[in-house]
């Protein structure tokens, strides 16, 4: 398979990853009972809201779902197959949890790259990776006035996003990008897929405190132990 090849398989993941993500996002609407226009602005923003984002902070030309119509198009798609059909039942719980952790991994590693192809660091192109993963439904959650489901609740996404980010960038500085996205798929959607199975999740609230709490007293325990000889040692 031919780089060209690789690469335009990428970005068919990618439009597959918006319409479906733009189907949530109208599945959503209707489930909060907006109009058609509530409908369509849902399905934008959850499917190319990420990508948006992005694009408008590295300011390095007009966003990719303004200049290439297939990004707009498959977001309008899932507007309107959500008003024609009722989207719910096995088959779409069957089929959406791994499109969806596809173009997870996808968008994590278009993001980081892009980012890198800008010429900016490792730490902006982790943080826009991820951005472009999640953005879109932390968008959507807050035009709905809840609380985004990437800051928890939830089986792990932004941390998958940003694993997928990581072995993205990796590979740029390798200067194997290409294959750096494949296993940049691989790995957020790996992780997804995983997290949703086991049901994985950050700890949350005072959880997460205690544990820090935890690890600060461990460390705080070996600088204060005075240095000696080891066990079984005379």
């Amino acid at each position: 398979m031919t780089e060209t090849t690789l690469l335009t398989f990428l970005q068919w993941i990618d439009l597959v990853g918006v319409l479906f993500n733009a189907v949530l996002g109208a599945v959503i609407g209707r489930a909060a009972r907006l109009d058609v226009v509530g409908l369509v602005v849902l399905a934008i923003m959850s499917g190319l809201g990420g990508g948006m984002i992005r694009d408008v902070m590295l300011q390095s030309g007009p966003p990719i779902a303004i200049t290439d119509w297939r990004y707009i198009t498959a977001a309008l798609l899932g507007a309107l197959i959500v008003m024609i059909v009722r989207v719910e039942g096995r088959l779409w719980d069957r089929i959406y949890p791994p499109i969806d952790a596809l173009a997870l991994g996808t968008w994590a590693a278009a993001g980081s790259l892009k980012t890198l192809e800008a010429g900016f660091g490792v730490l902006p192109a982790l943080m826009l990776g991820t951005i472009t993963a999640v953005g879109g439904g932390f968008v959507r959650d807050m035009v709905l006035r809840r609380i985004p489901g990437v800051l928890g609740g939830n089986t792990l996404y932004a941390t998958a996003a940003l694993a997928a980010s990581l072995v993205a960038v990796g590979s740029w500085y390798l200067h194997v990008p290409t294959i750096g996205s494949i296993a940049a798929t691989a790995v957020g959607a790996a992780l997804v897929l995983l997290a949703r199975w086991r049901r994985l999740s950050l700890p949350v609230g005072d959880d997460a405190i205690t544990i820090g709490q935890a690890v600060a007293r461990g460390l705080a325990k070996s600088r204060r132990r005075p240095p000696g000889k080891g066990r079984g040692e005379s």
